[in-house]
């Protein structure tokens, strides 16, 4: 059980350096624009893995369902990550990131009703005390921000939280009889195709030349950074169980969190450490 406990700690850490990289890196482009770019980055990191471990030869071996499940939680992983940019870009990330990662309890209602993962006592207790912490952690946005920006903010990370859920349950099924890395590596190329056919349907591929060499490198760096979250994750996927694995992973909130404070000064309120100390609180009780 503790390498998938560790994979699934890995992919928090790395997921939560890829929030605040990523928010550095949206600050002068378009949101689709730069996830379009950064998933350019995952797949050719993802790809690189696979052939570096000679795994391409097990491509062959992907049943037609396996293959289509890939297909899937790629298409919502791409509205997941669409989504959630759109929203960090007009929010704040202590804001944003709290919304979307109310996606564990509904990977773990999924979890337990879709792939009949078990059901105890403590998992539920558990269950609740994530979503009140995660309730809680959910702060108000600066004032002179507009209305308008702030529900859509909202909005867009509840739509990445809804589609964040779906991904994990169809990639639990979808890795079931391939390699985590060949799977992730596929994963990537379907996400790929879906944020540049959104980029040319806005028409934002012409910004490509607003870019400056800040943002090509933190955009970059957020790319390696999910890469690396991605094959944790995935591999503590394919070895434990979803409704545990995500609630680990959604722990990088912690380092979202502490990075915002250093680098946006943004502070959390007495609430919002209560809810973190209960969304820690609740994931740990699933780890025991």
């Amino acid at each position: 059980m503790w390498m998938w406990v560790i994979y699934a700690s890995c992919a928090a850490l790395f997921a939560g350096i890829t929030s605040i990289l990523a928010k550095i890196g949206i600050q002068k482009i378009d949101s689709n624009l730069a996830t379009a770019l950064r998933t350019g980055i995952v797949v050719i990191f993802a790809w690189i893995i696979v052939f570096a471990g000679n795994m391409q030869h097990s491509l062959f071996d992907i049943s037609l369902k396996s293959l289509l499940f890939l297909i899937l939680s790629g298409v919502t992983t791409g509205a997941s990550w669409i989504f959630y940019f759109r929203a960090l870009q007009l929010g704040n990330v202590n804001v944003v990131v709290p919304i979307d990662k109310s996606s564990t309890v509904l990977t773990m209602l999924f979890a337990i009703t879709i792939l009949s993962e078990s059901v105890t006592r403590l998992k539920m207790i558990s269950m609740a005390v994530i979503g009140i912490g995660t309730y809680l952690m959910i702060q108000k946005q600066d004032v002179e921000q507009s209305a308008s920006k702030i529900s859509h903010s909202i909005l867009y990370a509840g739509l990445s939280a809804f589609f964040a859920a779906i991904t994990a349950i169809l990639g639990k099924v979808g890795i079931d009889d391939v390699d985590s890395n060949v799977g992730t590596a596929i994963r990537t190329i379907v996400v790929l195709i879906m944020a540049w056919l959104i980029v040319f349907a806005t028409k934002k591929q012409g910004d490509l030349k607003k870019l400056d060499k800040k943002s090509w490198l933190f955009i970059t760096l957020s790319g390696l950074a999910t890469g690396l979250s991605w094959l944790f994750y995935f591999r503590a996927l394919q070895e434990g169980q979803a409704s545990i694995v995500v609630p680990i992973d959604k722990l990088s909130i912690i380092v979202t969190i502490i990075f915002a404070y250093f680098v946006f000064k943004e502070k959390l309120s007495m609430k919002a450490c209560i809810g973190l100390l209960l969304l820690t609180s609740g994931t740990l009780l699933l780890v025991v």
